[in-house]
């Protein structure tokens, strides 16, 4: 088993929480061939994105009390089985209404991923060492939106777009052989009342009567709602407007993605500097920064996809700051309801994402106006509710 404050168990941490963009990301690349094999229009095609978003926030609410109850390592195991049987069947799918119930499934599966992952944390960390370990875990976690869409592209343009699900489906069931063998059972005190709507429902009140634990969950979910009109237009934008290739455009998402590793890499450095606040502000003046950067882009109608690409890198890093200490500083109130903060935190954040990622999706044409639009609404909007919020944290902060 693997031991407390070693790189092996964040790594292995790290890994749980890349599902979600492995699972998004990979496939990107083949949207375009998906809608044209399925016989599919732009919209239901970005529709399998947002079914993703919807189940994973469903299941984030059942998964923390149920850990909290039964233990991180067997519901974990519970919820990898799911997603490795769902993934096998997108891609089996036949219609693009079989494969928008696959990848909602599939999503219910992978999201106990992330959520488990941050409730180990926080059984084991607490505070600014809880931020330096999910800073750390998204540095390496941030691998996977980078080389996701390149080994989509060269999967898409080798085997076509089932060999993408075929390779999730096989590494969920890897993944399932390193829980059971290496994952140590981090719960120390178990929940005493069963499970039930009512238990589940008093815990998710009195952690959503924290202030700060509001803050910091709008923090989170506005920034993350950013990186999801970026996934649900990109693809488009950058293929049809742009003219990129498929294999191109894995190579400018995963430029795009440097940006996040680069921020979570700077808040690991930072938040022992200078805090949670600070740092996750700092992640959220590079998200505003980074949205207007890209609507100025598109206003002066620059023709290349870099100008593009770019600013969203920016914002990426932004969201790499807010991220990881935005978590850390919503879950500190709570260490003996880890897994209900963080299935409520899951939630939030994921059903705002997959509203954002649905609009654009429906609003997407012949211009990239939908896409840079949205991604600076999210990150003014970040920005100016960290600056709205302030006495709030600090008031939590000098009164632990």
């Amino acid at each position: 088993m693997l031991r407390p404050n070693t790189f092996a168990l964040t790594a292995l941490l790290a890994a749980l929480t890349a599902v979600g963009p492995l699972t998004t990301d990979m496939y990107l690349p083949s949207l375009p061939q998906i809608a044209r094999a399925l016989g599919a229009s732009t919209a239901q095609v970005q529709f399998t994105i947002s079914s993703y978003l919807i189940g994973f926030a469903i299941g984030q609410i059942v998964y923390g009390p149920f850990s909290d109850r039964h233990g991180r390592k067997p519901v974990l195991l519970a919820a990898v089985a799911v997603y490795c049987v769902a993934t096998l069947g997108c891609a089996l799918s036949t219609s693009i209404e079989m494969l928008i119930v696959a990848r909602l499934i599939q999503a219910v599966g992978g999201s106990g991923g992330i959520v488990l992952a941050r409730a180990i944390v926080r059984d084991l960390y607490s505070g600014a060492r809880a931020g330096r370990e999910l800073s750390v875990m998204a540095s390496v976690m941030a691998l996977a939106p980078v080389i996701a869409p390149i080994i989509g592209g060269t999967l898409q343009t080798v085997f076509g777009w089932q060999a993408t699900f075929i390779l999730l489906a096989l590494s969920g069931l890897a993944g399932i052989a390193l829980i059971y063998w290496l994952l140590p059972e981090t719960l120390g005190k178990r929940a005493e009342h069963p499970v039930s709507l009512g238990s589940m429902l008093r815990s998710y009140r009195l952690v959503a009567s924290n202030r700060c634990y509001l803050a910091y969950v709008a923090l989170v979910a506005l920034s993350f709602a950013g990186l999801f009109a970026w996934i649900s237009g990109a693809s488009f934008v950058l293929q049809n407007l742009y003219g990129l290739s498929p294999f191109r455009f894995g190579f400018a998402f995963a430029v795009g993605s440097i940006g996040y590793m680069i921020g979570s890499a700077l808040a690991a450095k930072l938040v022992a500097r200078y805090g949670l606040d600070v740092t996750a502000g700092i992640g959220s003046a590079a998200n505003a920064v980074g949205g207007v950067g890209m609507v100025v882009s598109v206003a002066a109608g620059v023709g290349s996809a870099a100008f593009i690409v770019l600013p969203m890198a920016v914002y990426l890093a932004g969201m790499g700051m807010v991220l990881s200490q935005g978590i850390a500083g919503a879950m500190s109130p709570f260490p003996e309801r880890a897994g209900a903060a963080s299935s409520l935190l899951g939630f939030v954040q994921q059903t705002t994402a997959a509203l954002c990622g649905a609009v654009v999706g429906v609003l997407l044409g012949q211009t990239a106006w939908p896409l840079a639009g949205a991604v600076a609404a999210m990150g003014c909007s970040t920005f100016l509710l960290w600056l709205l919020t302030r006495g709030v944290r600090a008031q939590a902060a000098a009164h632990p």
